[in-house]
């Protein structure tokens, strides 16, 4: 299913919106400099998470998945599998769950959950919580698939 267009305020309209990596590259890899220096953190942060055999789901936020020419960064949150163990990563995938090295190093804002770890929601819910703004509005949101 094809990506919904915009809002009037440049943003998804609110959902999480399934799109494969190359949909979402087509979407919003290109036009300005930035987005494409982003899309291309984005396809590292991928890559490096893709690596450890235990990533299940990649959900996008932010101002990534807006109409925005120059996103600040990629706002990602990774939905690693339960039998993901942080000390089994290399050392290059390490940085993806460490919050302030991944903004560091990759310029990538990542956070990261198993969902044994959520203790009162589910993870549908932990997921759809990502589409509030900070000012308490709520955005669409891309769940990247394949």
């Amino acid at each position: 299913m094809a990506l919904p267009e915009f809002t009037h305020c440049g943003d998804l309209p609110e959902g999480v919106h399934e799109a494969s990596l190359e949909e979402v590259m087509a979407r919003f890899g290109s036009g300005s400099e930035q987005r494409r220096s982003v899309t291309a953190t984005l396809l590292q942060v991928h890559q490096l998470a893709q690596s450890t055999g235990k990533l299940d789901r990649v959900v996008l936020f932010g101002s990534y998945v807006t109409a925005k020419s120059e996103p600040n960064d990629v706002d990602i949150v990774l939905v690693m599998r339960d039998d993901f163990v942080l000390g089994e990563c290399s050392v290059e995938t390490k940085v993806l769950f460490d919050h302030l090295k991944a903004e560091e190093r990759l310029g990538a804002s990542v956070f990261w959950i198993r969902p044994a770890m959520l203790l009162s929601d589910t993870l549908e819910d932990f997921i759809r919580h990502w589409q509030i703004k900070r000012d308490l509005t709520k955005r669409g949101i891309v769940e990247v698939k394949g």
